[in-house]
């Protein structure tokens, strides 16, 4: 990151504090900005929240940036600029604590972001409390979550890289999480459905860890999850879960391991379809797109979707496989009317 000149730094310092800032002539608070940054993070000591960021890249080289934050989420995709040009791009970002998976410890205070890319290059930055933007809640399991440590990576935790300003990932989704177990822990739907306003997004995917459990209360569970989003005005959307890189020998994954069907014989995205169907909620079934997606690649060219290569793991995914998963989940969010299409990223 090239770094400005000493005056131009001090008046940024004068015009960006921590603290809160009285209103100014508009109406806003101040925002916060770039010295709160290094060459590689920045730091801002907001409590939780949602915020606005605003970001202008470029410098006197060919410059390519991508922005991450908290707990390894991917929120701006790599973005080129030409020697001297300036790009602006913005995002919305969900702060909480813990600032990861639910379960798991509360992490840094305030919003952390990292600063990376082939190039790097950070002109400015400005950050503000977000002002009635609207949300997209995450409930799923190890799959979806906001993994802590490489190589491992959830579809949640790169879908914020394709949403722009207005629209942010709030992912409560948690490794190891069933529909029963997400049902009974407080720190987990206990939280997550107070916090569901009118017009919310709630995504469900849970169903690797219900290997145990019969259809009758498969199926209650899910209900139970759609009554309880919309009994706070959110919007459910049932999510067929991802399939395992289990191969029969003809290439195909037609198979109950690879198709999470449970030792009881429970179909899970059959059931949810089903429910899905029943409760007339929007679905997107990610089963049959990544099988398809799976399948085209086949063995060899399908291990770099998961963790294959670094631990013989066929159920979860890499940074690349998860982001490869979150674009198809924008695909049918779009495809679906269940976002606004100005509020995506496609590039």
């Amino acid at each position: 990151m090239r770094r400005f000149n000493l005056a131009v730094l001090a008046a940024l310092t004068l015009s960006a504090v921590l603290t809160p800032a009285p209103a100014q002539a508009h109406g806003g608070p101040r925002p916060l900005g770039i010295d709160h940054c290094t060459a590689t993070a920045c730091h801002f000591d907001v409590p939780p929240g949602t915020y606005d960021v605003r970001v202008l890249l470029g410098g006197e080289s060919d410059s390519s940036t991508a922005i991450g934050g908290e707990t390894r989420r991917s929120l701006l995709p790599e973005t080129s600029a030409a020697a001297g040009e300036r790009v602006t791009r913005s995002f919305t970002v969900n702060v909480r604590t813990p600032e990861g998976e639910p379960t798991g410890p509360d992490g840094t205070g305030g919003l952390d972001l990292t600063i990376g890319g082939s190039a790097p290059s950070l002109a400015d930055i400005r950050v503000t409390p977000a002002r009635h933007p609207r949300q997209i809640f995450l409930v799923g399991d190890s799959t979806v979550c906001d993994q802590p440590a490489d190589p491992y990576s959830g579809w949640g935790q790169q879908l914020p890289q394709f949403l722009r300003k207005g629209l942010s990932v709030a992912n409560y989704a948690d490794s190891g999480e069933s529909t029963v177990t997400y049902l009974g822990n407080p720190q987990l739907w206990g939280t997550v459905q107070p916090l569901i306003r009118p017009g919310d997004l709630v995504l469900v995917q849970l169903a690797h860890n219900d290997k145990t459990t019969d259809e009758a209360t498969y199926r209650a569970n899910l209900e139970t999850l759609v009554a309880g989003v919309r009994e706070k005005g959110g919007r459910p959307v049932l999510v067929t879960p991802i399939v395992r890189r289990w191969f029969n020998a003809d290439g195909t994954l037609n198979n109950n391991t690879a198709l999470l069907v449970n030792g009881l014989g429970v179909d899970h995205p059959a059931v949810i379809r089903s429910v899905a169907a029943a409760e007339d909620v929007p679905l997107i079934d990610l089963t049959a797109r990544t099988k398809a997606l799976v399948e085209a690649l086949g063995v060899e060219g399908s291990k770099a979707i998961y963790l294959y290569n670094d631990k013989k793991d066929n159920t979860h995914t890499s940074v690349h496989g998860a982001t490869v998963y979150a674009g198809l989940v924008r695909d049918e969010l779009v495809a679906q009317h269940l976002v606004p299409g100005g509020l995506v990223r496609v590039e």
